[in-house]
């Protein structure tokens, strides 16, 4: 791999610890401080949201500044976020703290282009190796995230307050690293220079295949939301399980999440993206079935590092077959089509996790999972149909 996709590794390690610290943290500090019990999750909710409103303006400036200039930007607000989330937290300020969540969200948005520039710096070839390489430093972020979470809550006399400041550190050690990374292609346009969209985007979308790409990343990221913004809320304030086991159920989860990353790429490569789909989807089932069995730590850590390894396959295959649909020209179009879908989705899943838990519980909540699976099952036979009619790139 180039220096490119090392550089982008190593900050993704750093900047993405901003998102199991605040799935950690938001709920518990949420409860405390919402108005009601329903609004718990709202903190979380708001950074997903954030990430959902960002990718669009993102992918703009970055096709207009290029994107070293943006994602250093990023981090740095993320570092500016973890000040306002310290303050909140410092002042019992509900308002002010999920503002703090909207800005991760905003830098989240950045962060989540990393895997896009990994791609654009190898041949094609390798696309999915590099992708996969870099996902590979959230299972730093895995380590590092939750561990600074409850470390850092025990070092100032206001719980959390801590935690939010190691935050600020990490980003601003991810901008210092994103300072190494240079444009593997053209140079940043003018403001007055004409940019060429390529096709129009309801023609790139009036593609079947495509949508089994997005339908991938939106739905695999949408049920992991839904599901790993609840489990702290559940478990902790609802189970009565320690913070401590709260929080290996959520590492846990999350180095799931990055851990295959180590290898994906290569079964990518030797199955296609289809195939892995279909087995994170199987992921998926596995983890809604063994929530339901009960409520022991066990079953929250088996279902949680299922829907950590189901994630991955999906968000990976997507990631890898987005790609083949869509020319140069045309990719920062796509891509923040893609991320607004998806993380569009993640919010409305966020935002109502929190709700559907304290009205409907833990059970309904899970068995509601299970129409998403269906439906892209649906989108994959949909594509695959459309393929077999009018083949246009490889399965």
């Amino acid at each position: 791999m180039p220096r490119n996709v090392w550089v982008l590794t190593l900050a993704q390690a750093f900047a993405m610890s901003a998102t199991p610290m605040m799935m950690l943290l938001g709920g518990l500090i949420g409860v405390e401080l919402a108005p009601t019990p329903a609004l718990a999750t709202l903190p979380i909710a708001m950074m997903v949201i954030g990430v959902a409103l960002s990718v669009i303006p993102v992918s703009r400036l970055m096709r207009r500044f290029g994107r070293k200039r943006v994602f250093i930007f990023g981090a740095c607000g993320g570092a500016l976020a973890g000040i306002v989330a310290a303050i909140a937290t410092q002042t019992h300020w509900f308002s002010l703290f999920c503002f703090s969540g909207f800005m991760l969200g905003t830098s989240g948005a950045i962060v989540q282009q990393y895997r896009f520039a990994a791609m654009e710096s190898v041949e094609a070839m390798d696309g999915a190796k590099a992708a996969s390489r870099v996902l590979v430093g959230g299972l730093v972020a895995a380590f590092v995230g939750p561990e600074l979470a409850v470390f850092g809550s025990s070092l100032i006399s206001e719980p959390y307050v801590g935690a939010f400041l190691f935050l600020t550190l990490v980003c601003l050690i991810a901008a210092a690293v994103l300072s190494f990374y240079h444009e593997p292609l053209q140079a940043p346009m003018s403001l007055n220079e004409p940019v060429s969209d390529g096709r129009p985007l309801a023609n790139i979308l009036s593609q079947p295949q495509i949508w089994t790409a997005v339908g991938a990343a939106t739905i695999g990221y949408g049920m992991m939301s839904f599901v790993m913004t609840a489990t702290p809320l559940h478990m902790h304030h609802i189970e009565h399980h320690s913070l401590a086991d709260t929080k290996w159920v959520i590492q846990s989860h999350i180095i799931a999440m990055y851990f295959p990353s180590l290898f994906s790429g290569y079964l990518m490569a030797k199955f296609g993206p289809r195939k892995m789909m279909l087995a994170g989807l199987f992921a998926y089932g596995i983890t809604i079935t063994v929530a339901l069995l009960g409520h022991e730590l066990l079953n929250y850590w088996v279902a949680l590092v299922l829907l950590g390894i189901g994630w991955n396959f999906l968000f990976v295959g997507g990631t890898v077959l987005l790609p083949h649909y869509y020319e140069s020209d045309e990719r920062f179009k796509v891509q923040s089509f893609n991320d607004a879908f998806v993380f569009g989705s993640q919010a409305i899943a966020s935002l109502s996790a929190g709700w559907v838990l304290h009205n409907l519980g833990w059970e309904v909540m899970l068995v509601s999972c299970i129409p998403l699976i269906a439906i892209h099952l649906c989108l994959m036979a949909w594509g695959r149909i459309a393929l077999l009619k009018r083949p246009k790139f490889e399965s």
